[in-house]
């Protein structure tokens, strides 16, 4: 359809149809016969049902029989516009992959590409024509329980996985939305909900450059956050929504709210009605206001009585037609839906094929003395709350089933052909404390020669609305571990999480450490093929591991001070007095950003520059040799640091600025190159100009942020 066709059809609708068309409520508030999926807590507002039905877009779908049901009764009632299905596809939607913050330790854009093009295309034929996804939001405190959803603590990295997700959902068949613009993940104390205060700079430097890498993808929607920003909602700050989204980056799709954000303004104490939420929200180029009231019920009055324009109106509800028309429903008002296929594609083989490698590549092995891999032949007990359970594919699963999981149990028994003792010993739920069953899993434990202890975090306790102020293994599974220890038996764990845990007070009693996260349908199968060899450890963290809950936030790419601690001991047990650090805790992570182990063994030798000097317009080059010294090929990811080393601005003591993943066979050896140019080096000047300041740099590389080799070099004016 043509835009002057799309024009004709605002033109035609009433005001009372406009706000309708700029309106989105679950399907179960006005849909009696939809089960409910429930996100949030909307705020119906007493709207009526009749309406309703004439609202433009919807969310939380349950299925396909229900969308074809609800389009074909409002084509009943004489409602013949598109009507477009939103919905939360975050890892997979029945076939469930990784949570993101897992697949992010992949480092493998072409892996995380081909999971959401499968999730898109199980969402597709069940009636989804846009996924609320990626999230994008900066994560530096793992209290926050929304981590899970993201791509780590770097904003290069997090912007790669994020394009990696659209260019996935686009081959797929489904729209997509950028989430939470901006800065929700700054929450302070990484409590949901919580205010953000970020500075101009910080905004712009690190919090923004995610959100912004996502429109090289061009995603069709993008959402606004529910936080206050240095004082006022995100709606409020017309200079990031209007001048900054829709001016400066020249983003002209759709601007949706976060689940009841608009009235929440309210909450706030920034509008003192609804009528006023209305308003500013219109004000700010919000197209579409999620899960409550205030659009419709204001929007015709505000117009009525000439506080907004009817041509700002639409202008949104146009943009709203547009990515209709994008999507084809004018021509095909069921798009993709299409029950036959979904039961075809659902769960295939091909499918669990997919998001087993996926799980496989990013769990992370943390620490391994020589415990893995396990041999065939090895008498193991699997012993823990996650050893034997299906619950282990992480929140935000869409329309995924605990019950089509596989559970390490299941994993391990099917990899070896025989049974293997398996004891739960506790609950891996917070606030469950019973330690009745411990010594009977103990009793079982002796009578192997390794144990493989399941534990960590409930999936059910990660995600929105499940921030945590201690985020260390339950005390009840600490204790387990401890008594585990005493056996003198070899101890592996196997340690679930939506979030990086603390694991200080049981990494000691363990000889190795495979974080599996929350990995999906097939992680039993995963796990099962890493702790045996089958498949090779060579995920990466992309969030820093802290020592003690308090560190947090905590996270590679920080600033240097005036008084850095170089000893980095706290200073009860000798660290350097009247410096920067804890009476009581070292400053640095238990295991860094980039972390991570392998059964293949990695050298780095004989970093070099092409040249001491970088000049403006020039390119300079790094090479590293990399080798694999050890007995089992694999997988290694080459990272590449950035400092500026004295600048206008103080930087970074390190930037993630590129990465390499390559294979190495045993003993096979390879040379990486990097290129760094003037663009390389730029940053917000203490102008605000966005460029590179001539003077020395550091080039770091190896295999975590903590372990590089270094070399310097000099961005000059002239050759």
């Amino acid at each position: 359809m043509e835009e002057k066709d799309l024009k004709q059809l605002v033109a035609a609708m009433s005001l009372e149809e406009k706000a309708l068309q700029l309106t989105q409520f679950p399907v179960y508030e006005w849909e009696g016969h939809a089960s409910a999926v429930v996100t949030g807590m909307s705020n119906y507002g007493n709207i009526s049902c009749d309406d309703l039905w004439k609202s433009g877009t919807t969310l939380n779908a349950p299925d396909g029989e229900t969308v074809l049901s609800v389009r074909r009764r409002r084509r009943e009632k004489g409602i013949d516009d598109p009507f477009l299905v939103m919905f939360d596809v975050i890892h997979g939607y029945r076939t469930i992959y990784p949570v993101p913050v897992a697949m992010a330790c992949s480092f493998h854009t072409e892996l995380i590409e081909d999971c959401a093009c499968l999730a898109a295309t199980e969402a597709k034929y069940d009636g989804v024509d846009l996924t609320f996804s990626p999230m994008v939001d900066l994560v530096r405190d793992a209290r926050w329980g929304r981590v899970m959803e993201s791509g780590g603590e770097d904003p290069y990295w997090s912007g790669e996985v994020g394009k990696a997700m659209i260019r996935g959902y686009h081959r797929g068949g489904i729209a997509c939305c950028v989430k939470h613009f901006a800065g929700y993940g700054a929450a302070e104390a990484g409590r949901e909900y919580n205010t953000t205060d970020i500075s101009e700079r910080n905004l712009r430097e690190y919090y923004l450059p995610t959100y912004r890498a996502c429109l090289e993808e061009d995603p069709e929607m993008f959402m606004s956050s529910f936080n206050l920003l240095n004082g006022k909602p995100i709606l409020g700050h017309k200079e990031i929504v209007v001048d900054l989204l829709r001016k400066e980056w020249g983003f002209d799709g759709v601007l949706i709210s976060d689940y009841g954000a608009v009235d929440e303004m309210r909450n706030h104490g920034y509008c003192a009605t609804g009528k006023e939420c209305a308003r500013v929200a219109i004000e700010s180029g919000l197209d579409i206001e999620m899960a409550s009231p205030d659009y419709v019920r204001y929007l015709p009055e505000l117009i009525r009585e000439g506080t907004i324009s009817e041509e700002k109106v639409d202008e949104c509800v146009l943009r709203v037609l547009k990515l209709k028309n994008k999507l084809g429903m004018y021509e095909a008002p069921e798009r993709y839906t299409d029950l036959k296929k979904r039961d075809e594609v659902t769960l295939s083989e091909e499918a669990r094929v997919l998001v087993r490698r996926a799980a496989e590549e990013s769990c992370v092995l943390l620490k391994n003395n020589g415990a893995l891999p396990l041999k065939e032949e090895e008498n193991i007990a699997l012993i823990g709350p996650f050893a034997d359970s299906k619950e282990i594919i992480g929140t935000w699963q869409a329309m995924g089933r605990c019950e089509e999981s596989v559970s390490v149990k299941e994993g391990v028994e099917h990899l070896l052909g025989r049974e293997v003792p398996c004891a739960g010993g506790c609950s891996g739920m917070l606030f469950s404390g019973d330690e009745s069953a411990i010594e009977d899993a103990v009793k079982l434990a002796s009578r192997a020669d390794h144990i493989i202890a399941c534990v960590g975090e409930h999936m059910s306790n990660s995600g929105e609305a499940h921030a945590r102020a201690d985020i260390r293994i339950t005390k009840v599974q600490r204790k387990l571990i401890e008594r585990l220890y005493t056996l003198r038996k070899k101890l592996t764990l196997v340690v679930f999480g939506g979030r990086p845990l603390v694991l200080s007070d049981v990494e000691k009693y363990a000889d190795a450490i495979l974080y599996v996260w929350q990995p999906g349908t097939e992680g039993g199968n995963a796990i099962a093929n890493l702790l045996y060899g089958k498949a090779v450890p060579c995920g990466k963290t992309v969030m820093s591991f802290p020592r003690s809950t308090g560190q947090c936030p905590v996270y590679y790419n920080c600033f240097a001070t005036g008084r850095p601690r170089k000893n980095d001991l706290p200073t009860m047990l000798g660290g350097d007095s009247w410096t920067t650090g804890y009476d009581d805790e070292c400053n640095s992570p238990l295991y860094p950003f980039g972390h991570g182990l392998s059964y293949a063994k990695f050298e780095y030798e004989e970093l070099r520059l092409s040249r001491e000097t970088l000049a403006r317009g020039g390119k300079l080059t790094a090479r590293v040799k990399v080798k694999n010294v050890g007995s089992v090929d694999g997988t290694e990811i080459v990272q590449w640091y950035l400092h500026d080393e004295f600048a206008s601005v103080v930087r970074p003591l390190k930037e993630l600025k590129g990465y390499e993943r390559i294979f190495l066979k045993a003993g096979e050896e390879k040379e990486i190159s990097f290129t760094i140019t003037e663009e390389t080096l730029k940053y917000y000047t203490d102008s605000g100009e966005y460029a590179a300041e001539t003077g020395a740099f550091e080039v770091f590389v190896g295999g975590n942020s903590r372990d590089c080799l270094k070399a310097g070099f000099q961005l000059v004016d002239g050759e």
